[in-house]
């Protein structure tokens, strides 16, 4: 999948499949997480966050069924 950098030092990238609803999200810290039945509307607002890392600790962690991309 195809990430772009985000402004945020807790996100480094992220990328979005609106055929699969699939979020992935690479954090700073290095590990890739992607997060399934993400509505496109919900990538629409961590892009355009003030802050990512605070937009995905309120709207998206432990909100939707994630796996660990090793």
């Amino acid at each position: 999948m195809r990430r772009e950098v985000l402004d945020s030092t807790a996100i480094a990238s992220a990328g979005y499949d609106a055929g699969s609803a699939v979020l992935e999200i690479e954090f700073g810290s290095g590990g890739v997480y992607r997060y399934l039945l993400v509505p496109p509307r919900v990538w629409r607002e961590l892009r355009g966050a003030e802050s990512p890392g605070r937009y995905f600790a309120e709207s998206i962690r432990d909100r939707y069924p994630e796996e660990w991309v090793p």
